[in-house]
Parts: C-alpha cells; structure tokens; sequence
C-alpha cells in the first residue's frame, strides 16, 4: 500500500512531475469519493481543486446521512434503497463522523383529530422507510403520543399536537467527511491531492484522447499527465466539460438550499425534526448541534452567480414561518447567529417543475475525448457515485489509452476513513492526558476519531492549545494547528468555515475572532504582514456580505447565550 503526504508543496511537486492513470477535477464529496475509489483500486490518482475542499456544495448540505424519507414519497425507491444501504456502510466506515440520530415528526390536526388520510400515508410511508432498509440502523420507528413527543420538543404547540413518529437516520459534518476521504487516499493509497489549483484547458493527443489537464497553480501554469479526466466539479461540471467540448452543455440545473442556525435555548429539540412549511407542500429539518439547532432546508431555482449564492431575506422568512408554525417561542430575525447557502448540482430534465420534484439519482456522461462526467446524487450515496464513475473510466477510457487489465473492483465499501482507527478505544486512553477535559476529549474525539490522539499530545505539551477560538463554540487552537499542519488548511476562511463550522453557527463571533486566529495561522504558515492583514479583511468582507444579502442585525452567539443563561 503506497502513501503520499498530505502536504500540498509535495502535491505540487509531484503533479508537475508525474503521469497519472485518473485525474479528478472537483474537490467535494463525489470527488473526493473518486479519488479514493480510483487510488484503492491500485490506480496512480490525483485530484485538484481550484478552491478549497468542500467549498461548494459539499460544506453546505443539511449534514444528514440519510435515505431520504420524501424520496419515498416521490417513488424513488430504489434511490432510497441506495441511500439506506450507503447510510449504514458511513456507520461502519466512519463511526467518528457519522452518528445516528433520531427524527421526530409532529402529527397535528384540529381539535385533537389528525385527518384520517394523512395519517394512513404517513404510517405507511415509516413502514415503508424502515422496510426499504432504515432497520439496517437497528431501530424500527415509533408511534409516540402527545406527552412522549413534547418531552422531546417542549416547544411544540400543545393545542394542534396530537402524536408524532419517531424514526431513525443519521448526520455527519459534511466538510470533515471530505478531508477524511481526502487523507485516507493521499496517507493511505497513495492519491495525491491539491487545493488551490485551478483546471484551464484540456491536453489531447492527434487522435483527440485526452492526455492531460493544464492548471494555474501559485502563478505558475503547466499540465498534469495522465491517462484519464473525471470532472467532479459538481455546480461548476458544465463550465469544466466546455474546456474539453468546445462549447457549454447546459446539463445541470443549480437548486438552491440554504440553512439558518438559531441558539438551542429557543427550540429546545432533544432530538431532530420535520415540520412542515405552511402553504406549501415541503417539509424542513430542525437538527439539534450542541447550544445551537440548525433549520433547512430550501430548494429553489437559482439563476445568480454560482460562485456566490447567498442566504436572502426571503429565504430567512421562509424558514421562519416554518419554525414558527411548529413552535411556541417567537423566533425572530435577531435570533439567527448562522447562515449558509450551497446549490445543488441537479441533472437537468427534460420537463420543467419544481427543483424540490428533481431526482437525485446521479448521471455519468463520457465525451468523445474520454472525459467522463458525473453529476447529480446526494450526499450519503457518494460511496456507489464514485465506484460507477471510476467502472466507467476501467471499462471504456483506460482500455482505448495504454490498458486497463490487472485493476479490481471497487473495494470501498468496507472501508475504513482516517480516523475510524483508534476511535472506539480513545475513552479507555483518556487517563493518558489529564491536561485535556473529559468534554474536549470526547469533542476532539467525535471530529477526529484516533486522530483525536494528535491534539490531544499537543495540548499535554502545551495547554493553552486547549483555548477555545471563536466565544459560545467548542473549536479550540489545536484544531487550527492541526488543520495548518495536516489538513492543508491555507487561508482564514479554510479554518473558520471548513475545517470548524464556526462561520455557519455563530457567524459574527467568527468575525470577531479572525485577527486572533490568523495570528496562529500566521506562525504556522509563516505570512507576512500583507498577507494577514488580507486574510482578515477578506473573510470579515465575506462575512459583512453575507450579513447584508440576508439583510441581517449583528448578532452575537455568545451573547445570546449569556442572555438566555441568566433567565
């Protein structure tokens, strides 16, 4: 088994020096997923990404592992089937990100009656979950009465409650799910992976067969050798295909999906939960994350600029009128500490509609080149998007550009992500590192899994890596450390966006904590004063757009959370 440092100067290096069997453009999930797949195999893979990992959509998605309960609905059982299946692999693959969690849905009516219909469609859609395959997880859902669901969610209008459903999915930090697929395939199959390399153009030979990718990396252009192309650039993937075709094949049809985080204190959810969204006929998820709950999602057409979507008032009191239908405490603008929006790269149909009624099975397309293109899917089945992906490139590319013969199936189904080594014995280690709190254990733990062990070493030899970074969140200085160092975090925005979540739940206290921590980047990175002081203003520039598309206050989480203390 061949390993490579996840250190993007010997990235650099070796894309200019190497040739590859499979280059992947796009560096979110579905690539990332490619990457691994292709290095496992025994291929010589690389992946590039023009801005950082999970920039796009794979940082902003809803963060929830999960068959899709609507899908059902739609009759996309085999999707859902895919879904499920895909959902318990991520548990036994990556039991230190993905976690199961329990979903509530609230059952009203008028005067203590749920119409009989809705509640003949809603049992027989959980029966359907759980058989299509939500009993992998090892729970059947529940019918609860009204007392067992408010002990759940307090805040639900007792006077149009009358029961609730219980059933069972999971979550995971979307943005750290793509590190860990990024690193297990550079450390442990040999991948090598860049950030901030951008693809320009397509090398082809006098037959017309692709040859390689020119890129623009640190000012400097050249072109990676290889035998095959997968463009994985998710909403970008039609401006990467008219590099190779000539022309742009308008095939994806960006969906929007933004999300607002509010403190917990004013929802005060044990458990997640899907409210429905009045006069309309969609439903949205309230996820419970420490003293915060996050609410999404939208889905909208979306015709602005794809490397700007942003969170609109509109938007903000859309999901409002969501929450506030389904809960007694007002919840008001001043409340919303977090914003994200991300589109979604939908294959587009032939027939117009709704982006909500759009399929999420993904879609691969091979050029005469020999580019192949996949777009489409869902978080959780990224595992089968890239194994099918990486079918197509042995079967069809590779065989017409020096041979395929000796390469295996994929073999990633049963395997382990960087990380999962080590996780279930980190609580009988703790002892081992008295300096670090039980609580900062089991955070590091549930984020790194054995890597966990790294910071918490770290912190033994210098306990002010213990400090806590951005006021009301749990992310502390070896995180960032660590993220510099290991996780090929280059800029201010990496850190406090990705590799933490800080932007997405407490946005202006992420603000306030940029000067402090790209002071730490700056050690570790060596930056001189310009480039700091662009850092700061870059990121707290983003942050003041995002206030103002969404036509936000200021609102401080740690304020918040004093206030809600001391009543």
């Amino acid at each position: 088994m061949s390993t490579r440092p996840f250190i993007r100067a010997a990235s650099l290096e070796a894309l200019r020096s190497e040739t590859f069997d499979l280059v992947v453009i796009g560096g979110g999930v579905t690539g990332a997923g490619v990457v691994l797949d292709a290095a496992s195999r025994g291929l010589r893979a690389a992946l590039i990404e023009r801005d950082d990992f999970a920039s796009g959509t794979s940082s902003k998605s809803s963060k929830l592992i999960h068959g899709g309960l609507r899908y059902l609905q739609q009759g996309e059982i085999g999707l859902v089937y895919e879904a499920l299946a895909e959902r318990q692999r991520l548990l036994q693959n990556a039991p230190h990100l993905v976690k199961p969690l329990p979903f509530l849905i609230p059952m009203f009516g008028k005067n203590g009656i749920i119409p009989a219909k809705i509640a003949r469609l809603l049992g027989g859609a959980m029966w359907g979950y759980d058989l299509t395959g939500g009993l992998r997880i090892g729970k059947k859902h529940q019918r609860l009465d009204k007392a067992e669901a408010l002990a759940l969610m307090p805040t639900l209008p007792q006077e149009r409650l009358v029961s609730a459903y219980l059933y069972f999915d999971a979550a995971a930090d979307d943005a750290r799910l793509v590190v860990a697929l990024l690193r297990t395939a550079a450390l442990e199959h040999g991948a090598v992976i860049a950030n901030q390399v951008s693809a320009t153009g397509v090398a082809k030979d006098v037959g017309g067969r692709v040859t390689g990718v020119s890129v623009m990396a640190d000012g400097e252009e050249f072109t990676i050798q290889t035998r095959s192309v997968v463009n994985a650039a998710g909403v970008w993937s039609d401006d990467v295909r008219s590099q190779d075709e000539g022309k742009h094949p308008d095939s994806i049809r960006p969906a929007k999906g933004i999300h607002i985080t509010v403190p917990w204190e004013l929802v005060r959810n044990q458990v997640a939960a899907v409210i429905p969204v009045p006069n309309d006929r969609r439903s949205v998820f309230i996820v419970p994350y420490g003293d915060l709950t996050y609410v999404g999602t939208t889905d909208t057409d979306y015709d602005g600029p794809i490397d700007d979507p942003q969170c609109t008032s509109e938007d903000i009191d859309y999901l409002l009128s969501a929450l506030n239908g389904s809960c007694t405490t007002t919840i008001t603008r001043d409340a919303v500490v977090g914003t994200w929006a991300g589109l979604r790269p939908l294959v587009k149909a032939a027939a117009s509609g709704r982006t909500a009624d759009l399929s999420r099975k993904h879609n691969i397309a091979r050029s005469v080149s020999g580019m192949v293109t996949i777009t489409g899917g869902k978080l959780t089945t990224y595992r089968e998007m890239a194994a099918d992906t990486v079918d197509e490139v042995i079967a069809h590319v590779l065989p017409r550009n020096g041979g395929s013969e000796g390469i295996g199936r994929s073999c990633t189904k049963k395997l382990r992500l960087r990380g999962a080594a080590g996780y279930d014995t980190l609580a009988s280690a703790r002892s081992v590192y008295p300096d670090v709190s039980p609580e900062l254990q089991v955070h590091l733990s549930d984020r790194y899994g054995g890597e966990a062990r790294v910071m918490m070493a770290a912190i033994q030899q210098d306990p002010t890596l213990a400090e806590t970074i951005v006021a009301g969140l749990p992310y502390t200085k070896a995180e960032v450390q660590f993220a510099v160092r290991h996780e090929m975090a280059n800029s201010l925005d990496d850190v406090l966006s990705r590799r933490t979540r800080a932007r997405i739940y407490a946005r202006d206290d992420s603000a306030d904590a940029a000067v402090a921590v790209a002071a730490l980047m700056a050690e570790e990175l060596a930056w001189d004063d310009v480039t700091l002081k662009e850092n700061i203003e870059s990121y707290c520039a983003s942050i003041e757009h995002e206030r103002q598309a969404a036509s936000l206050p200021e609102t401080h989480l740690s304020s918040l959370l004093h206030s809600s203390a001391d009543q």
